[in-house]
């Protein structure tokens, strides 16, 4: 009896080590399950950017959520080309003419020409071996009537007793500023492509002196034009400055781009000086720090859900159908508001779509029920923000005018991160970062509206910023 029970007492021991261990070994299985899952995200199924992803890991194919448009690759028919056209009055033209037969080797001279065949190259002058110096001098007279002097206008771009004129400024903001160029390589190419052998110092502190006469005009310009747009975009990207990380705030339309730094607060963000007199539909991602602009309509990004329902999706194909179902009348969604941006959706459209969202939530309810662990958990969040913001969500299909996705903000932000990695992926100051928000503001909006970016830098160091007459091309002027 005594064997007996201790060979009990050895079993019941073994059993409840094997139950202490089977739970042990479930949430073992569980973690690793979440680890891969988090390991798997990418651009594709997150939010983190595309410059995360892996270099040299080979992405398994994905099913694109875009449609076919139908168009075939490279230049389309009716397209403006770039090809070069022989010009008729060529500034230099060179005769090859042979002295000498290459059959039998006697003079040429004197022999009739058989044919003659036109070779133009296209090519830069070389640099000058230094820059043009223009001398502007200034006469004060006195006139013997009243003994007043009147001393002759000194230009805007001519302050200095000796300095470099606005057309090599803004063609050393051009690189810096637009092309992203380290200063000491900027000098570099304009020694190398202009002969002006300017220093890196010159260079750094141009971006600096652009954001300042961009403050005057400009910003309070754009900033009230956007304030009074329908829709706008708004995003935020970090951006370590001063060996600590701040954010890089971004308000936008098609046409106009006003940037701020800040923190992720709600003083930080209204900071900018827009969304407070801004009354119409923010687009914007699921970041929290906008609640707070209650006397707005908010439209949440379409891509991010996408992303979002992609992650849910993987993570358990054949459990979580609903992700799919969402992500599918999502994506229909946008086709039947594209194609009926002229006419409208027409309310069977829009029930159908509803009727289609509320199944896809009903069914993604069913996938959940009872389940247990970090991808059931994340799943029950999405559902519950599909669930409490349905308004928010599809506002793209009840007002045309709101896009699906906030692409155009984070478009507008990508110069950030092409900034980071070619300055060590930071900023040494802050101010310079607030420089470089200012100054990309400008030569954002200058694009969008067709300009050359050039040129709006050399009309700034000449005559002052460029200045959006209106909201879009064709919108009635707001007064400046």
């Amino acid at each position: 009896m005594l064997l007996l029970s201790a060979k009990d007492a050895t079993i019941a021991a073994l059993t409840a080590l094997v139950e202490q261990q089977a739970v042990q070994v479930a949430g073992l299985v569980a973690r690793v399950a979440e680890l891969e899952r988090q390991l798997g995200k990418d651009s594709s199924n997150s939010s983190k950017p595309p410059s995360s992803d892996a270099p040299f890991a080979k992405p398994a194919p994905k099913r694109s959520s875009r449609t076919r448009s139908g168009r075939g690759p490279g230049k389309q028919d009716g397209a403006p080309g770039t090809t070069l056209k022989r010009v008729e009055d060529p500034d230099e033209t060179f005769v090859q003419d042979p002295e000498a037969c290459c059959g039998c080797g006697d003079s040429l001279a004197g022999a009739p020409v058989f044919d003659e065949r036109r070779h133009q190259v296209f090519d830069v002058p070389p640099p000058l071996p230094r820059p043009r110096v223009t001398e502007y001098r200034i006469v004060s007279r006195t006139y013997t009537g009243c003994g007043t002097t009147t001393v002759g206008e000194v230009p805007a771009w001519a302050r200095g007793r000796v300095q470099y004129g606005p057309k090599l400024m803004a063609r050393a903001a051009w690189l810096v500023c637009a092309h992203h160029l380290p200063v000491r390589r900027a000098a570099s190419v304009l020694a190398a492509l202009l002969g002006s052998a300017v220093s890196a110092g010159w260079v750094a502190v141009l971006r600096g002196k652009a954001a300042r006469l961009l403050e005057q005009d400009f910003l309070p310009r754009v900033r009230e034009l956007i304030a009074s747009a329908a829709v706008a975009h708004a995003d935020e990207t970090c951006a370590r400055a001063a060996g600590a990380p701040r954010y890089l705030h971004v308000a936008c339309t098609p046409y106009l781009t006003a940037m701020h730094v800040g923190d992720r607060t709600k003083e930080a963000i209204d900071a900018g000086g827009i969304w407070s007199a801004f009354d119409g539909v923010m687009v914007r991602d699921g970041y929290g720090g906008y609640t707070h602009l209650d006397h707005l309509l908010h439209a949440w990004c379409g891509a991010h859900l996408l992303r979002d329902l992609h992650s849910i999706h993987e993570g358990d194909s054949a459990g979580q159908l609903w992700a799919e179902a969402m992500a599918t009348t999502l994506c229909e969604a946008n086709a039947a508001a594209h194609a009926a941006r002229a006419a409208g959706l027409e309310p069977h459209v829009l029930a159908r779509i509803r009727n289609r969202y509320l199944g896809a939530l009903a069914r993604g309810r069913d996938d959940n029920l009872g389940q247990r662990g970090p991808l059931a958990d994340a799943a029950r969040t999405l559902l519950g923000r599909f669930e409490r913001q349905e308004d928010m969500i599809l506002r793209f299909t009840a007002d045309l005018a709101v896009p699906f996705s906030n692409n155009q903000a984070e478009r507008d932000q990508r110069p950030v991160k092409v900034q980071q990695r070619t300055s060590g992926g930071c900023w040494r100051t802050l101010q310079g970062l607030i420089d470089f928000a200012v100054v990309q503001s400008y030569l954002s909006t200058v694009g969008k509206w067709g300009l050359d970016k050039l040129d709006a830098l050399e009309k700034l160091f000449t005559t002052g910023a460029w200045l959006p007459p209106a909201l879009t091309p064709g919108h009635v002027a707001v007064a400046a």
